[in-house]
């Protein structure tokens, strides 16, 4: 079993949930990012991503001071999962998103390629499949979108996964690596659960990401089926839990919703547009934490 890995980003929205999500299966975690995690029993080494020197260094450390009384120089860790990014556009210049996230991406699959570290699990997004970000109102090609989707976003975060997974792939392809980037929809928190009765409401609010979520504890569970799962070489999931976030099943919905979107196989009763059935039959995905489990229509 994978037990000690380096998690970029634990400090973010997603890693603040997957992280201890992580610690309670019994991983060994040191947390890269910019800024501490206030969590015990992990911690956080400041590191600017951006610079492959700081980026190698952070998969050589040890995982805290104690670890120096042990005598022995840290060697390679089992896994590295790769979170950290500015995490959407309207933060940051455009121009710093895109390069911040592709420079840190190649630096982090480089580093652990280099150190003989074959599992990396990537942080990709929904955002590939172009409309989040996207200028005006622009329809999906089709649905369900599922990892075959002729990505084509128009902004620069979603640009920078793109890339991110062309760099992903090529690091398995030379290494004879697993890597795997998981396009993960839109993060949900427990505390989040208080805004669905307005995206139930509205339903045109929720188009730009697909009328899907991941939520923050089920996408743990998605990162540790990754972390379990070997010999995939280079492989995309969506990252996202089952169902619609909708009052109707899913193929009326889209009909009234997104006439303009082809249907392009049954789907589900509830599916979500975003479709898991990849990280379902490939990893075993099960979600534990469907939307209307906490909300009440």
């Amino acid at each position: 079993m994978t037990k000690r890995i380096v998690f970029t980003g634990g400090t973010g929205k997603a890693g603040r949930e997957a992280v201890p999500y992580l610690l309670a299966k019994g991983y060994d975690i040191l947390n890269v990012d910019l800024k501490p995690l206030a969590l015990p029993g992990v911690n956080t080494l400041i590191t600017d991503l951006t610079d492959g020197a700081q980026a190698f260094n952070a998969l050589t450390s040890h995982f805290g001071l104690e670890h120096y009384a042990d005598g022995k120089v840290p060697g390679p860790v089992d896994a590295v999962v790769h979170f950290a990014a500015i995490p959407r556009v309207g933060l940051e210049p455009d121009n710093k998103t895109f390069l911040a996230n592709v420079a840190s991406t190649y630096n982090v699959i480089e580093a652990a390629m280099k150190l003989g570290i074959r599992k990396v699990i990537v942080a990709s997004s929904e955002t590939t499949y172009g409309v989040c970000f996207a200028e005006g109102d622009k329809d999906y090609h089709s649905f369900p979108l599922d990892e075959s989707y002729d990505s084509d976003p128009m902004d620069s975060y979603g640009l920078s996964k793109v890339v991110n997974e062309k760099t992903a792939r090529a690091f398995a392809m030379r290494f004879g690596a697993d890597i795997y980037a998981l396009r993960i929809g839109n993060v949900i928190s427990p505390e989040d659960y208080a805004n669905f009765p307005g995206y139930l409401a509205n339903p045109p609010s929720r188009k730009r990401n697909a009328w899907s979520y991941i939520d923050a504890r089920d996408l743990g569970e998605i990162v540790h089926l990754c972390l379990q799962k070997d010999g995939l070489g280079y492989q995309v999931f969506n990252a996202v839990n089952d169902t619609i976030t909708a009052n109707q099943p899913t193929e009326a919905f889209l009909a009234k919703h997104a006439p303009n979107t082809p249907i392009t196989r049954k789907m589900g009763e509830w599916e979500a547009p975003i479709s898991n059935q990849k990280a379902r039959e490939v990893l075993g995905f099960k979600e534990a934490h469907p939307w209307r489990k906490y909300v009440t229509e």
